[in-house]
C-alpha cells in the first residue's frame, strides 16, 4: 500500500502525463496506492488541473496550500494526508521516473526503513546543479555517518512510521533520512534511478543552495548533539569570549605597565576588545541558560521522555 506524495508549484504542462505515468505502473501490479498532489501555491493553472484530475480519479488526492511555502511543507501537508503505510516522494517536473516506484518500494520490502534514490546519470547542467549536489553529498557524508551518493534526490521510499515523531521546517526535505535517523538506528540502502531532463517549465534551485544545507546542516548537528544540552554550544561559545577577553585585558595592562614601548589604554584597542569579548561571553552563558529553561519546559510541560525504547 503505497502513498505518493508530489509537492506541486507551477507544473501544469507536467501533471497529466505524471498522472498517466504513475497509473500505468502501478494498476497491473498487486498494490493499494494513492497519489497526493499538493499545490503549493502555483499560480499557472495547476490549481485547477489538479482538481480535475482527482474529480477523475478516485486514487488521486488533491491538497491546496494557502500560499507558496516551499517544497518541505508541501511534503509535509501530503505525509500528513496520506493513508497508507509507504511513503514514496516524486517530483513533479517528470524529472523522476515513476516506473523506479516499484523497484524502490521492492528494495524497501527486503527489510529497509528508507531506500534512497541515486540519479547516477543526472540530466542537469554540471555548475548550476551538479556540482551543488556533489559539494552538498559530500558534506553531508564528512558530518554524518549516512553514506548517501544523492541525499537531494526527491524520489525515496519510506515506512510511514520513520517519520510519525518528525516535524519538518524549512527545506528539510532534502535532510529527511537524517531526520529520521535521529529517532533511532534504521536500515538504509541506496538504489540507482532513472532521471530525465526537464522538457517543461525551470528549476527553482540557484547558487544559494549550498549556503541552505550548510545551514540546514548545522541546525541538524545541533539537534542531534545539543538538543537536550544547549549549555554546552552558548557556555563554551560564552567561555571562549571571556577568556579572549582576559587576555586582551592583560595585553592592554602590560602595554601600559610593563611594555617598553609604554602604550595607553587609549592608544590600543585592547580595552575596547576586551569588554566586547566580556559582553558577548555573558550574553552567550546567559543564552544557554534561558535555552536549558527552555528545553526543560518543552518536555516536562508536555511529560515528554528524553529517551526512547527500542522496540522489539
Amino acid at each position: 500500500m503505497i502513498s505518493i506524495i508530489a509537492p506541486v508549484f507551477n507544473e501544469k504542462n507536467n501533471l497529466s502525463e505524471l498522472v498517466s505515468r504513475i497509473d500505468n505502473t502501478l494498476s497491473d501490479l498487486d498494490y493499494e496506492y494513492e497519489l497526493i498532489l499538493v499545490n503549493d501555491g502555483s499560480t499557472d493553472g495547476s490549481a485547477e488541473l489538479i482538481n480535475k484530475l482527482s474529480n477523475k480519479n478516485s486514487w488521486i488526492k488533491s491538497i491546496h496550500l494557502l500560499r507558496n511555502y516551499g517544497q518541505t511543507t508541501a511534503l509535509s501537508a501530503g505525509i500528513d494526508h496520506s493513508k497508507y503505510e509507504i511513503i514514496v516522494p516524486i517530483d513533479a517536473d517528470l524529472q523522476n521516473d515513476p516506473y523506479d516506484i516499484p523497484r524502490l518500494v521492492s528494495k524497501l520490502n527486503e527489510g529497509y526503513d528508507i531506500v534512497s534514490g541515486w540519479r547516477k546519470d543526472r540530466k542537469d547542467s554540471f555548475f548550476n546543479r551538479k556540482f551543488l549536489s556533489i559539494l552538498a553529498n559530500y558534506l553531508i557524508s564528512k558530518i554524518w555517518s549516512i553514506k548517501l551518493h544523492d541525499n537531494g534526490c526527491s524520489l525515496k521510499a519510506y515506512r510511514k512510521h520513520v517519520l510519525d515523531d518528525i516535524n519538518l521546517y524549512g527545506e528539510m526535505h532534502r535532510l529527511l533520512p537524517i531526520y529520521a535517523s535521529l529517532n533511532g538506528t534504521l536500515k538504509i540502502c541506496e538504489l540507482p534511478v532513472k532521471h530525465h531532463k526537464r522538457n517543461h517549465g525551470s528549476s527553482n534551485y540557484g547558487m544559494n543552495r549550498i549556503f541552505k544545507v550548510i545551514l540546514d546542516l548545522i541546525v541538524a548537528t545541533f539537534l542531534h548533539r545539543y538538543s537536550q544540552k544547549p549549555i554546552y554550544v552558548f557556555g563554551t561559545f560564552g567561555i571562549f569570549n571571556l577568556v579572549a577577553s582576559f587576555l586582551c585585558g592583560c595585553g592592554a595592562v602590560f602595554y601600559k605597565y610593563f611594555s617598553a614601548s609604554y602604550k595607553s589604554f587609549i592608544q590600543t584597542p585592547l580595552p575596547l576588545m576586551s569588554s566586547m569579548f566580556f559582553s558577548v561571553g555573558i550574553l552567550c552563558i546567559l543564552m544557554g541558560l534561558l535555552a536549558e529553561l527552555s528545553i526543560r519546559t518543552y518536555y516536562e510541560s508536555q511529560n515528554k521522555k528524553t529517551y526512547k525504547l527500542k522496540s522489539d
